[in-house]
């Protein structure tokens, strides 16, 4: 079930809010369990079974970990394994088997294999859990209820924030609701789905358009429209999908991590990346650079580190080489201003505005090579962006207007405003403020009016990272 669509928010979310907010609270966690199961089970029931296995195996592990001491190692690391099996099969089966047949000049046939949504999500989650456990910063939890909801709370299910056990231990066992949050929440979730709706989908549209042709079928003018467009359709989508998880989160009694922060003004790609998907950053950090060594160590050590993260990253980001150079490009530059302390915080304007430029260059060429279907096709597109491919034949290139109407434009100009912190403490405004605080809340109804409509006129709905 998309957070995106007509059946969530005027049927699915209603129904839960007044159960749960007319409930007692001991009943709280039940009620979210099972809207968090009958949420998962609209779209793909078959694959309730994987989380439910992934949720006992992790029960389990956890207990096994906290009762024998003297093998918890071995416990954790079979309980990981087991965890990493079932993304693997169902994640890159059949692009290790590809790879392979190529490799080897084998005929091996694939399997019919369809990734679970969510399963990266839900995965990363429950390891973080028996870490958790094993290093001893939580207790195990053996309510296998409520590490089930932990596992599958639906509000962030499907595509994040990844939430670590650790910042929400408390949440799960007590959480208070009150009106302060219910009002913020549902403010954030219409904000979240305006950005979804209203911006990424319209861009979305003519990215769309334009990395359907052919590379050498359009200008290099065409070809910065598309890689634009995309990346700021990539960044309105999700983040428009983790702003609708936090609000909806906040109504239930959870506070999550917040999972972007204007990544877009970042001066460095290592800024951008502290920005950017800050609960997987964070998530690698926790359990895989600083278990490596972290920048405690030598500077090639330090750099190791930053590229096997960054490998890591590209990979869980799907089962394709353009993700795969995707991660080593980032972390290339990662590794790159960390031996020349590019990423350092500067004083001169000129520089940063230097530097602000630089950024954009690679995190947008990082989007095309992330954005496309195999690595010729973004070697290709990058080239045309640099005016190094010759349009051919000249008949096919059309002109600006046909990829972008005044809509399209008006969504662009308010892409950028709303990259920038310009509105940033909108929900802040106190009461007090009476005819700012009227505005902005009568803003919000109108722009959740016009969402809702777009949605039920739309035939033109995705959420890019449920399939990651």
């Amino acid at each position: 079930m998309l957070f995106s669509s007509m059946t969530f928010v005027y049927l699915f979310l209603p129904i839960v809010c007044l159960l749960y907010l007319f409930s007692k609270k001991e009943l709280h966690n039940g009620i979210l369990l099972i809207a968090s199961i009958l949420f998962y089970a609209w779209g793909e029931p078959k694959y309730l079974a994987i989380m439910f296995i992934t949720i006992i195996i992790n029960y389990f592990g956890a207990i096994l970990i906290d009762k024998f001491q003297k093998y918890k190692k071995l416990y954790l690391i079979l309980t990981v394994i087991l965890n990493l099996s079932f993304l693997v099969y169902f994640k890159y089966f059949n692009f290790i088997i590809d790879n392979i047949n190529s490799l080897f000049k084998l005929s091996v046939d694939p399997i019919n294999v369809i990734m679970p949504i969510g399963i990266s999500f839900y995965t990363f989650q429950a390891i973080s859990y028996t870490i958790d456990v094993f290093r001893g910063d939580v207790k195990v939890q053996k309510d296998i209820y409520k590490l089930a909801l932990y596992i599958c709370l639906f509000p962030q299910l499907i595509a994040g924030p990844i939430v670590k056990y650790h910042d929400v231990e408390e949440q799960i066992n007590s959480r208070t609701v009150d009106f302060e949050k219910v009002q913020y929440g549902v403010k954030r979730f219409i904000i979240g789905l305006s950005k979804k709706m209203l911006i990424a989908n319209t861009l979305g549209a003519v990215a769309d358009k334009i990395f359907a042709q052919s590379p050498d079928a359009f200008s290099p003018l065409i070809a910065w429209l598309g890689a634009i467009s995309y990346t700021f359709q990539l960044f309105f989508d999700f983040s428009g999908y983790s702003d609708m998880a936090i609000g909806l989160g906040m109504i239930f009694g959870f506070k999550f991590m917040e999972n972007f922060n204007y990544p877009y003004i970042s001066k460095s790609i290592t800024e951008f990346w502290r920005r950017w998907h800050i609960s997987l950053s964070t998530w690698f950090k926790e359990y895989l650079y600083i278990p490596l060594g972290g920048s405690r160590c030598s500077m090639k050590r330090t750099c190791f580190n930053l590229g096997v993260v960054f490998l890591l990253t590209g990979i869980w980001h799907g089962a394709n080489w353009t993700f795969v150079i995707w991660g080593v490009w980032n972390g290339f530059f990662i590794i790159l201003e960390k031996i020349t302390n590019l990423h350092k915080e500067t004083n001169s304007k000129p520089l940063n505005f230097i530097k602000h430029i630089y950024a954009i260059f690679i995190f947008v060429i990082g989007w095309v090579i992330f954005r496309a279907d195999n690595i010729n096709y973004a070697f290709e597109y990058i080239k045309n962006m640099f005016n190094l491919v010759e349009i051919n034949p000249p008949s096919v290139s059309y002109a600006l207007p046909y990829y972008i109407d005044t809509f399209e434009i008006i969504a662009f100009v308010a892409a950028i405003l709303c990259s920038m912190p310009i509105f940033k403490n909108i929900l802040n405004i106190k009461k007090e403020n009476k005819i700012l605080y009227g505005l902005i809340n009568f803003w919000l109804l109108i722009l959740f009016i016009i969402s809702t409509a777009t949605i039920a006129a739309s035939t033109y709905n995705p959420f890019i990272y449920f399939r990651f």
